[in-house]
């Protein structure tokens, strides 16, 4: 290999100055010539930086639009999102650039193109041919307000209704404006003193094309003739109008009002209304009006052949229904069904066979777009049952409080959690298969399993099936089961995070080679669990109490009173008695201790995830717990270990022991160096107000998502951001809380397990643990496990300091270690195995003689042989060569922020570090040299929400929760980017439009079927004329070729023009082509028609025609 130089390290390096790096790569390059060199065959090419998908329920959603033809769902949003589903497994997410909200969606049905009319008065026609689809046209609306569109079946002439109530048409294949204008003054009655409102529905007669209505919203409705450009009939209500709906013969119309009620008209007789229908209103017995109800927002009217039409309504309850949830009322003959949802309405839609507006509709399940949800209704069956949602949008069922990603994990994973996860489905669904089909699935280009783990502010986690770009539920976990349920008869299950979610999931371990699962909660617990596929009855859930109390030499409390003495650890004591009840300030915290209560009765565990061990932090000198920062396991040594800002304890989960309890002060021993020393003998102390919590770590829940978060997940208590964020945040709780040194509190940030060299004159490796703090410390500690078997549940593990003690700057985030070959050294672990089935004779000699050993190759190298710790800070990466503990490579990750997330993954059969720093650029780095491979400016750090839950893993991947609803997926591999056309699904097949309703021999004779109009005669610049140019102004579209955003620095920014260029005219010769077999393909079918008409009229008489 040559040598190292600094040109390489300097590639595509943007976020450090060039001094820095000059000096770094010179320390990297001396260092570098005393250690045996590592072949690193990841190179910048490899790295580009895109969006792969994103999946969970639309946040804020505002519109909802359906192809009957095509079976493609598209929802809009408040931020300008539009998310299309097909089948199962295909999915699709736009953005509109302007981010404005979406109002109304309407498909070209059948004809793969959508057109989305924004609130900044915008429409845009979507082309939905490709598998990223891209607005071809835009028209931006100078001086009116967009209040409503429609878009006749096989018409490209769309009405735009306004805020003016004027109409105006668009042609939707040139996206230019007709001259052709319905003006509010021309279609309203001319002796109204009064302007009608804005547009709020328009549609043409089923019958007749010809016929517009046009609904006004204080109430006037106009039948408005096309051809002759006046007013046939107008309908005047004293109530104002919020929809109108058709019947499907074209003699009778339906109008919703904001009194709630429903009045069906006759076309033809506009006095007065032919019925009025209260839904909801309670009928008073002396022939007086129905009170009136709340606003009926939308109604629909949906004809059968066999029965009664259907009509469905949304709203119109009583007003005295006060806490009642949302419905969905179905009307259909005389019974009226009343359907309650989980969330305010925004829209729905009712699925009909027919994509005609002028045949039966025969409508056979109704979209239900609720504010969180979408829910989709059986009408063919009996009680109406809910089709079961194949969409994975229960991600926000509670809010995710953080999140894991895990790519390549083993192959018997995902079946083993889908195995035990099919249990816990819900009964009661429709039998009939989902009707959203459309699309087609893409090619599957990655075989590897990939499993992310949600967990949630109510306790529950859930494993998620995130292969080849797809996403299903496999398992949910409820961590709550395990503590006493609070006796508060006003609980209802929440969607938002609230300051009463006690049992948070804060931090997730999970191995998943031995399935072993441990997560910490918000209310300082711990809990570990084991995979089974048996049900077991636990009769007494095993628990631990660990009082982790930071003590130092500070000011003396002026107050020298002692608290009574606490009882000894071990004795069982509930945590509530440890709490000095006379203190006013704590009774808000007692709350919490008292909610964690673990249940004292036999817990049935279901297959899954099981109870192996709870740890519960309790009070101790009526300080509360603080919460956890950090947490490991390690199923082949068989311990957990976790740290706050108090300090750090280890637990032996197999003897259900605790092994250490130490302040964080007192891992230093004697080579502490801030001269901190621990308080001894330990004294008890008084509270005294702001003394219950102490400034850098609070435990009230709403920290969780604010202050502690910033504080300890983002760890902006490093060093060098306490001063900057200090007085803000101490000034939140009480001012006394200064007595105690800004380095004293210092958490525990990081933990890593590990077989490696524990001190300078090591000559083999060991089990350690590797600690590090928030003020960048790293210590090392001594794990000495006895034998396996028996041997391992009888004799203690003896844990002790090293003295090794290693320093960086900021906060440690990860570390790793790399053989001398250069690769990753996974920790220890044990394979699973079925721990509820008796074993026999051979497997417990096995077992016996089983050791816990490292699966690295390094143990069973030659003793000379070295490793390379890699410590990630918030601040700078090392490459530490042990068991010299020299520092091989440095790396200043960045200077003017902080790195948010670190972690070292595997791509392409070699390793990198992988680093999302808060101003918003993703970085890669070799190793072990540390070289930067990619720098890409991709989001700025907007809310913590994104600080809570981005993670990497390997093979490229990475994932963040994008809105409370929503995760988005990205890749950070070149293989991936240039794979990922392939793998997306297509949302538009070719499908035969059904056949037009036959007319019938009397219909033809004598009038009445439907009849067609020549829009383009009316419509067209030859007849209308042109629009005024300041009325709306046509922007062209950037036509599918999606710009690369973010190009990455170096070589892969180059790489990434050239392919865009190459794409550019790729599919510029590619619509080339398309266009000619389209011209090709409609004179061919324009001749077969042709000639179809001929033959058709050939032998007919006069009177036949």
């Amino acid at each position: 290999m040559r040598k190292f130089n600094i040109r390489k390290v300097l590639d595509g390096l943007t976020a450090v100055s060039s001094a820095a790096s000059a000096s770094s790569s010179a320390q990297q390059q001396q260092a570098g010539n005393r250690e045996t060199e590592i072949q690193e065959t990841l190179q910048s090419e490899h790295f580009q930086l895109c969006k792969t998908v994103r999946h969970g329920f639309p946040y804020q959603p505002s519109a909802l639009a359906f192809d009957p033809v095509q079976k493609i769902l598209a929802i809009g949003t408040q931020t300008g999102a539009l998310r299309l589903f097909g089948r199962p497994g295909v999915e699709c997410y736009c953005q509109h650039d302007s981010g404005a909200a979406v109002i109304q969606l309407q498909f070209l049905i059948n004809e793969g193109a959508l057109v989305s009319a924004l609130a900044d008065d915008t429409l845009h026609l979507w082309n939905l041919r490709q598998k990223r689809p891209a607005i071809l046209h835009s028209l931006k609306f100078n001086r009116e307000r967009i209040t409503f569109c429609h878009l006749p079946f096989q018409s490209k002439w769309l009405y735009v209704g306004t805020e003016r109530g004027n109409i105006h048409i668009v042609n939707v294949e040139s996206f230019t404006l007709s001259g052709y204008v319905i003006m509010w003054n021309k279609a309203i009655e001319l002796s109204s003193k009064s302007h009608p409102g804005p547009i709020v529905h328009i549609s043409d007669n089923p019958m007749d094309e010809g016929k517009l209505l046009i609904g006004f919203e204080s109430g006037t409705v106009v039948l408005w003739d096309l051809k002759s450009k006046k007013a046939d009939y107008r309908y005047t209500h004293d109530e104002a109008i919020h929809s109108v709906a058709w019947h499907h013969e074209g003699k009778q119309f339906i109008c919703s009002h904001s009194d709630g009620t429903l009045t069906i008209w006759n076309v033809k007789s506009p006095t007065k209304p032919f019925q009025t229908i209260t839904p909801h209103g309670k009928q008073l017995k002396d022939g007086k009006k129905p009170e009136p109800c709340k606003p009926i927002l939308k109604v629909e009217y949906k004809t059968t052949r066999a029965g009664e039409p259907f009509i469905i309504l949304s709203g119109g309850l009583s007003y005295d229904t006060v806490g009642r949830r949302p419905c969905l009322t179905v009307m259909h003959g005389k019974s009226t069904a009343v359907l309650e949802m989980d969330y305010s309405i925004v829209d729905f839609l009712t699925l009909c066979e027919t994509p005609y507006p002028n045949d039966f509709q025969e409508p056979y399940a109704v979209v239900v777009l609720l504010e969180k949800d979408l829910v989709l209704i059986d009408l063919a069956q009996n009680g109406y049952p809910i089709f079961e949602n194949p969409y994975p949008l229960t991600i926000h069922e509670s809010p995710v409080t953080c999140c894991e990603y895990f790519a390549d994990c083993p192959v018997d994973l995902i079946p083993a959690l889908y195995s035990v996860g099919a249990r816990q489905k819900r009964q009661g669904y429709s039998k009939k298969e989902w009707p959203i089909s459309g699309g087609n699935w893409g090619l599957i280009t990655q075989s590897y399993p990939e499993i992310i783990i949600t967990g949630h502010a109510d306790g529950s986690i859930k494993f998620w099936d995130a292969s080849a770009i797809t996403l299903q539920v496999l398992y949910k976990l409820k961590t709550a089961k395990v503590f006493e349920k609070s006796r508060n008869k006003d609980d209802r299950p929440n969607t938002d995070i609230v300051d009463e979610d006690p049992y948070a999931i804060q931090i997730i371990s999970w191995c998943p080679e031995s399935r072993m699962l441990c997560i910490a909660g918000v209310s300082a617990h711990v809990i570990i669990y084991r995979f089974s596929k048996q049900e077991v009855t636990t009769e007494v859930i095993p628990m631990l109490e660990v009082r982790l109390l930071y003590e130092i030499n500070d000011i003396e409390s002026p107050d020298g009173e002692q608290v009574p003495p606490l009882p000894t650890p071990g004795t069982g004591s509930n945590p509530q008695s440890i709490v000095p009840q006379s203190h006013p300030s704590t009774s808000s915290n007692t709350m919490f201790c008292l909610l964690c209560r673990v249940k004292n009765s036999p817990l049935k565990q279901s297959p899954g995830y099981q109870i192996e061990l709870v740890i519960q932090l309790v009070w101790v000198s009526g300080e509360p717990p603080q919460q956890i920062t950090s947490l490991a396991v390690n199923s082949a040594y068989g311990l957990v270990v976790f740290g706050n800002c108090n300090g750090i304890a280890m637990v032996d989960y197999l003897q259900k022991t605790v092994l250490l309890n130490l302040g964080t002060i007192e891992l230093y021993g004697s080579n502490d160096p801030y001269r901190r020393e621990p308080r001894s003998p330990r004294k008890s102390r008084q509270p005294s107000g702001g003394m219950l919590t102490v400034a850098s770590c609070m435990c009230g829940l709403s920290n969780l998502y604010s202050e502690s978060v910033k504080k300890l997940r983002t760890s902006y208590i490093s060093k060098s951001f306490h001063d900057v964020k200090d007085n803000s945040f101490s000034r939140s709780r009480s001012s006394s809380v200064t007595s105690i040194d800004k380095e004293s509190r210092e958490a525990i940030s990081a933990l890593h397990f590990c077989e490696t060299f524990t001190r300078k004159n090591d000559t083999s490796p060991s089990p350690c643990l590797w600690v590090g703090t928030t003020l960048g410390t790293v210590l090392v500690i001594v794990l000495n496990l006895p034998p396996g078997g028996e041997q391992r549940l009888l004799q203690p593990v003896i844990v002790s300091p090293s003295g090794t003690i290693l320093r960086l700057k900021g906060a440690i985030l990860r570390m790793a270690f790399l053989d001398t070959t250069g690769s990753l050294v996974p920790p220890a672990h044990e394979p699973w195995r079925e721990h509820n089935v008796p074993e026999d004779k051979d497997e417990k000699d096995k077992s016996k003689k089983r050791r816990p050993v490292s699966v690295s190759p390094s143990s069973s190298q030659e003793i000379s042989e070295n490793q390379y710790a890699v410590i990630c800070s918030e601040k700078q990466a090392k490459v530490i060569s042990l068991p010299s503990q020299n520092c091989l490579y440095k790396q200043n990750i960045t200077e003017t922020s902080f790195v948010l997330r670190g972690d070292i993954v595997s791509l392409s059969n070699s390793i990198c570090l992988a680093c999302f720093c808060a101003n918003g650029h993703i970085m890669t780095f070799s190793l072990p040299s540390l070289r930067p491979l990619l720098d890409v400016y991709y989001l700025p750090l907007t809310n913590m929400r994104i600080a809570r839950t981005f993670c990497f893993t390997n093979n490229g991947q990475a994932l963040y929760l994008v809105s409370p609803t929503e995760i988005q997926r990205l890749t950070y591999s070149q293989e991936t980017c240039e794979n990922l056309q392939e793998m997306l699904g297509e949302l538009f097949t070719p499908v035969e439009t059904p056949e037009a309703p036959n007319r019938g021999f009397f219909k033809g004779l004598f009038g009445g079927g439907a009849q067609s109009l020549d829009r383009e005669e009316l419509f067209g610049e030859s007849a209308s004329g042109k629009a005024s140019r300041s009325l709306a102004q046509h922007i062209p579209g950037p036509g599918g070729i999606e710009g690369v955003k973010g190009a990455a620095s170096g070589v892969v920014g180059e790489l990434a023009r050239a392919r865009l260029a190459l794409d550019e005219r790729g599919q510029k010769l590619g619509e080339l082509e398309e266009k000619t077999a389209a011209m090709l393909y409609s004179a061919d079918s324009f001749s077969k028609h042709a000639h179809e008409m001929m033959l058709k009229y050939k032998d007919k008489k006069w009177y036949q025609f």
